[in-house]
Order: C-alpha cells, then sequence, then structure tokens
C-alpha cells in the first residue's frame, strides 16, 4: 500500500521475466533532469484502524517491515543501489532498500535499525518514508550534446512529517508503534541531486553493483579445488587406459586360442552380453533423448552468457533464451531417442516418439503449473497470466513435438548402431559380488566428486535464485561446466570398468544412474541451504520452495544421467572394438 502512478502505462516484460515473476509497475516519482527537488511530496497515507480493512494494510505492513522486504527501483534499465560501508571499510551496495525495520520489545534494533541511533523506542516499527536520491550522470562529448545516466544512488530515512502538505523532512523519525490504535499518517516524500560523474563511463556504469557483490576468490579457490579433483579422476582414468587396458589387451590377443582360453578372466569374458539391450530400454532411451536435449541447452545458453549477451542489464534474458532453444532443440532429443531405442532392439517406435516429447517435460509443466495455482490462489504478482501459459504451451505443442517428431524419423530410418562384438543368445550367470561392485554402493559413490566440483557455484546460484542477488559470473560457471562433465564422464568410466572386471555386464542403467546420482546430493544441499540460510514461513512458501526445486534437481538428474550414459558407452564401444574375440 504504497503511493501508486496514475494513469501511467504498465511496461511490458518478457518471457524470462514473466516466468521469474518479475513484474515492472511504473512509479508516482517523478524527475526532471538537472532539477534539484528538496522534500517534495508524493502522496500521503491515512489508517484509521477502528476500520478493519485500513488495520489488514497496516498489518501487511508491520509483517514486511519485520520479514525485511525490499523496494526495487529502476531508473533507465539501472537498480537503484543503497550503499552502506560494511566491515573491513568495504561498501556494500545493495539494489535495493528495506520498507522500515523493527525494534523489538527487549529493545534490540532489527536489520536496517541499526542505521539510525533515533530509532531507540521498543516494540516500534520505523518506516523508511523519505529517500534522499543521487542521481551520476556523465555527459557526452563529440556527440549530440546530452548526458547518460551512470549511476543511481539512495538514502533511506524516516520523517514524522508534521505537516504533511508543505513537508520540512527533518524532525523525528516516523514511528509506527506495534500497539498504536487510532489514525496512523504516513507521509511520503523524496529529494533528488544530481551529480556529475567525469570518471565511469556509461558501457561500465554496473561495474560498482558488481563488486560489491560475493566475492571472487571463494570462487577461484573453489575452481581450484575442482580441477585437483579433476586431474586425480583423469590420472586415475589414463592409467587405466594405458596401463590396465594395454595388458589386458595384449594379454587377450596374443593367446593362442587353444589351451589358454580356459584362462580368461576379466572384462572380455562378457564380450557376448556386454551389448546386450537393458530392462526398460524404452525409459531409458526417453531419459536420454531429454537429456541431450538438455546438455545442449545448456552448453549454448551457457556459451551466450559468457559472451556478456545475458547480463544481468538484460533483465529475463537468460531464462528466455533457455526456454527458446529447449523448444528448437526438440529435433536432437527425438534422433537421440530412437537411435538408442532402435539398438535396444525396441519395436513399439510411435510409443517411444510421444514419450520423449511429453514425459520430461510434461513433469516439468504439470509442476510448474501446480506451483502456478498455489501463487494464484496467494494472490501474488509472480503468478503467471493465462496468456503466458497459452504461449508455453502452444511452444512445446506446435513447435518443440514436431521437431521432436522429426528428429526421430531419421533416427528410425538410421540403421541400427553397429556394435564391435556380437551378443550371444544366453545370458552368462553373474558371479557373486563384493560390496563395493555392487549397484548401490557404485551408484551412491559415483554421485560424490561431480557433486564436490560444483557445490560452491551452487551456493551462489541458489543465493541468485532466492535471495535476490544478482548472477553475473557466467565464465566461472562455464568452467564448473566443463568441469562437472569431465568429473561425471570420468568417474563413471572409473566404476563401469570395476564392474566388468567383475564380470558385471548392466552397464547401461548403472552409468546412466551413477553420474545421475549427483542431482540426489543437488536435493540434500537443497534441503540444507532452505534449513540454514533461509528464513522462509509458510506452507505455501514452503511448498513452492521445494516445487521448483524439484524441477531443477529432475533436469539437474536427466542431464548429468546423459553425461555418464555417453561416457561409458563410448568407453565400452572402444575397449572391445580392439580385443580380437573368436
Amino acid at each position: 500500500d504504497f503511493c501508486q502512478a496514475e494513469g501511467k502505462k504498465r511496461p511490458s516484460e518478457n518471457l524470462g521475466q514473466v516466468l521469474f515473476g518479475e513484474r515492472i509497475e511504473p512509479s508516482p516519482y517523478r524527475f526532471t533532469f538537472n532539477k534539484k527537488e528538496i522534500c517534495k511530496s508524493v502522496c500521503t497515507k491515512t489508517y484509521d484502524t477502528t476500520k478493519p480493512e485500513d488495520k489488514q494494510k497496516l498489518d501487511f505492513l508491520k509483517k514486511s517491515m519485520l520479514l525485511n522486504y525490499q523496494h526495487h527501483w529502476i531508473v533507465d534499465n539501472m537498480p537503484v543501489t543503497w550503499c552502506y560501508d560494511v566491515e573491513d571499510g568495504q561498501r556494500f551496495c545493495n539494489p535495493g532498500f528495506p520498507i522500515g525495520c523493527y525494534i523489538t520489545e527487549d529493545g534490540r534494533p532489527k536489520d536496517a535499525c541499526v542505521i539510525n541511533s533515533e530509532f531507540h523506542e521498543k516494540d516500534t516499527f520505523y518506516i523508511f518514508n523519505h529517500v534522499d536520491i543521487k542521481i551520476y550522470y556523465h555527459v557526452v562529448e563529440n556527440e549530440a550534446l546530452g548526458a547518460r545516466l551512470v549511476a543511481a544512488k539512495l538514502e533511506p530515512k524516516s520523517y514524522k512529517h508534521t505537516h504533511p502538505d508543505n513537508p520540512d523532512c527533518s524532525g523525528v523519525p516516523m514511528d509506527i508503534s506495534n500497539k498504536a490504535s487510532g489514525e496512523v499518517k504516513i507521509a511520503y516524500t523524496y529529494s533528488v541531486t544530481f551529480h556529475e560523474e567525469k570518471t565511469i563511463r556509461w558501457a561500465s556504469r554496473w561495474d560498482y553493483i558488481l563488486e560489491s557483490m560475493p566475492h571472487t576468490h571463494i570462487q577461484w579457490f573453489s575452481i581450484m579445488n575442482s580441477l585437483v579433483i579433476v586431474l586425480f579422476l583423469s590420472g586415475m582414468v589414463a592409467m587405466i587406459m594405458l596401463r590396465t587396458l594395454h595388458k589386458d589387451i595384449a594379454r587377450y590377443n596374443q593367446m593362442d586360442s587353444t589351451e589358454d582360453a580356459q584362462e580368461e578372466f576379466g572384462w572380455k569374458l562378457v564380450h557376448g552380453d556386454i551389448f546386450r539391450p537393458p530392462r526398460k530400454g524404452m525409459l531409458l532411451s526417453v531419459f536420454l533423448g531429454s537429456g541431450t536435449q538438455i546438455l545442449i541447452m545448456t552448453f549454448v545458453t551457457l556459451f551466450f552468457a559468457c559472451l556478456g549477451f545475458l547480463s544481468p542489464a538484460n533483465r529475463g534474458a537468460l531464462m528466455t533464451c533457455a526456454v527458446v532453444l529447449w523448444v528448437l532443440l526438440g529435433t536432437p532429443a527425438g534422433y537421440v531417442a530412437a537411435r538408442f531405442y532402435k539398438s535396444f532392439g525396441g519395436e513399439k517406435w510411435k510409443t517411444n516418439v510421444l514419450l520423449t516429447s511429453f514425459l520430461c517435460p510434461g513433469i516439468v509443466f504439470a509442476d510448474f503449473f501446480i506451483m502456478n495455482l498455489i501463487l494464484w490462489g496467494e494472490g501474488s504478482s509472480a503468478a503467471i497470466p493465462f496468456g503466458t501459459l497459452v504461449a508455453i504451451l502452444a511452444l512445446w505443442f506446435c513447435i518443440s513435438v514436431p521437431l521432436t517428431f522429426i528428429g526421430a524419423y531419421f533416427g528410425f530410418k538410421k540403421n541400427a548402431i553397429e556394435h564391435p562384438v556380437r551378443t550371444n543368445q544366453i545370458p552368462r550367470q553373474i558371479p557373486e559380488q563384493s560390496f563395493y561392485t555392487k549397484p548401490l554402493p557404485g551408484i551412491i559413490m559415483g554421485g560424490i566428486l561431480p557433486f564436490g566440483c560444483i557445490f560452491i557455484q551452487l551456493f551462489f546460484i541458489l543465493n541468485s535464485i532466492w535471495s535476490h542477488q544478482m548472477y553475473y559470473m557466467f565464465g566461472f560457471l562455464f568452467l564448473v561446466f566443463i568441469i562437472l562433465v569431465i568429473t561425471c564422464s570420468e568417474a563413471t568410466i572409473l566404476l563401469c570398468y570395476f564392474h566388468l572386471c567383475a564380470e558385471d555386464y548392466h552397464w547401461q542403467w548403472r552409468s546412466f544412474l551413477t553420474s545421475g546420482f549427483t542431482a540426489v546430493y543437488f536435493l540434500i544441499y537443497a534441503i540444507h541451504y532452505f534449513f540454514s540460510k533461509l528464513q522462509i514461513t509458510g506452507t505455501a512458501s514452503t511448498i513452492l520452495y521445494f516445487g521448483y526445486t524439484m524441477i531443477m534437481v529432475l533436469i539437474f538428474f536427466l542431464f548429468t544421467g546423459t553425461i555418464g550414459f555417453f561416457a561409458c558407452f563410448w568407453f565400452v564401444t572402444k575397449i572391445y572394438s580392439v580385443v580380437k574375440v573368436d
């Protein structure tokens, strides 16, 4: 219940902003360039606590001050920031500022109340009803005369205006006692000053906000940590590839086929079963199709983000780019699913295409739709309008699905994937497995290493989603993405080799689940983050948090699982193509 702008048109948002729940409203604060305003009145809100609707509005204001709700203002596409000193003489610039703050019953100031010693009444709310705005501009030389805005900063203040009609912006702060009754008047005012700033170029005007964001040295530490894991794994894989495999292959290939044949051991023994189609081949091929779609989408989105096309200055660009790419990448999904389904000896190609088009996207959409119903029921502005839902469905049904069908058509037309060794008619017996070559321990171990590479980045990404911090470190994220792909592949290949040496030839699902198990660790981390970092109250908010987390976990599961499967598939094809089989 703040001042509203009369008769101004709402700016329109793009798809990414709508999906992320960002809505932009016009503002009642009017500026004219280089015209200084001192203590100008915007509007006055009066609450009569005897009327239930007024009391409800005032209670909502109090609740939002208690929970440290923030105003987010934009001038010329730049966030208006509130800069204040933190420890070690650094300045922190927050791209929003609180509505107000609260002093507890025992006189402890909460959140922003520490900025002013005049805020000392117990059990009282102080509302920031006045802002001092400073706008910094840079005069453009050698072009047509004009100036460009390079920064906008503000100081929130609290004044109890005795004469709301001609305010003077001095005196005691505007306090609202928690037990206040009768009439409460809040007058909103602002001052604006313009300052010329010659040093900041227009192109680098975001820098001062980004500099005070979470620190980069943690990032380098995490990258080094991940690289050490990668080097360690690569060393192990290289050792297996070169030494052990080389020895194995040399031993297998120089044996005389007559007398030594019965003394074979290790992975060569299962050559007649290694390409036996897995159980539930349909589901695996569908997962691989969706996973490929997500893999390419992530790669291209991050690549564009690295080039700077999707910076925070282009609001909603990241999400828009991801959704559009996902829709256009139906063809590779259909193609991969069809190729693998055919090589698994599947016949029901129609079911395969339909499942690839609808299973994983359907789960994500259903989850998203339920979240949207909850938002809509709560009357939230983040609820997605009906038109946008229809637009998303149209993108999915009219573009993504036909493209998936085209991909599947080409996938089924091609001959099945040629395997280097023939499959025997009768499946071999699998010997008794030791504890760590059993499926479950292997799968659980496989997810730990990839997760270790990404968990520091995860912290920053979750912050940017849930705590409204900007995320702009796409260079780091791209590096981490590459490291994640390498780690998933190598961990899966290692475990795959151990299983084959133990003569267990069921590698397809196991390789998918080994690296896909990273998503389970991601889920555990998200739950830890919810309890340790977020102060979320209320059932609706909790359901929303976990609803959106489940979407991320599913996407991440398909993504990492696909990487693991492809790595293992390549490895198995490679090693069985170099041994001589009688």
